[in-house]
């Protein structure tokens, strides 16, 4: 699964030298965290409602409305925005934008083309999303979590016993666990819980827990 696939494509942009309550507005309007800063079609700087909290007034201000929309006005997205910019190809995997988040610590990536266009923007939001679609979890599946030790042929076993049950596995996950053993997650659409549990038991693996998503 790849970026260009989950990402909100085409987004909103915005100059550098537009005004602070220019970006507020945009973002107000539609309903965005993050803008993307473009001049003369490349990406150089990232602007997000946490810049704009960083210099707005505090909601104690003394400040009229007229006060604060003038200061706003005269504040630049390029005075705050970031300027070092992480951002990702089009054609990297949605695990790629995922690591890229959670180690660089951000809620969000611009997304670039091959010759550099700002093409999409790829949020935590659609890397739940995309989560919750892999996982079919809105479709009424059941869950088991299979604990296994680390050897070869498991996962063909495994799904040797669904396949002699007449089962389907939908997905497949497997999980390392510090001891070095695995859980192996499997989702699909389990009529018999109790008897599937039973025919993997008897293979020597240890069922964990199952749940039902409705």
């Amino acid at each position: 699964m790849f970026v260009a696939n989950r990402m909100t494509k085409n987004p909103v942009t915005i100059a550098p030298d537009a005004s602070l309550d220019d970006a507020f507005m945009a973002m107000k309007k539609g309903h965005f965290r993050r803008l993307p800063v473009v001049e003369d079609g490349k990406l150089v700087g990232f602007f997000s409602d946490k810049d704009l909290m960083r210099v707005a007034p505090s909601p104690a201000t003394t400040l009229s409305r007229y006060e604060e929309k003038s200061l706003l006005d005269k504040l630049k997205v390029a005075e705050i925005m970031n300027k070092d910019v992480i951002s990702v190809g089009e054609d990297a995997t949605i695990e790629e934008a995922a690591l890229i988040m959670y180690d660089k610590k951000i809620g969000g990536l611009p997304v670039i083309s091959a010759v550099g266009a700002v093409v999409g923007v790829i949020t935590e939001t659609d890397i739940f999303k995309t989560f919750v679609d892999v996982m079919a979890l809105s479709e009424g599946k059941t869950r088991l979590t299979v604990l296994v030790d680390n050897k070869v042929g498991v996962v063909n076993e495994i799904s040797g016993i669904f396949a002699a049950a007449g089962l389907s596995i939908d997905s497949l996950v497997t999980c390392k666990q510090e001891d070095g053993s695995y859980e192996i997650v499997i989702r699909g659409i389990i009529p018999d819980t109790e008897k599937i549990k039973t025919l993997i038991e008897e293979k020597g693996y240890k069922v964990v827990h199952s749940v039902k998503f409705d």
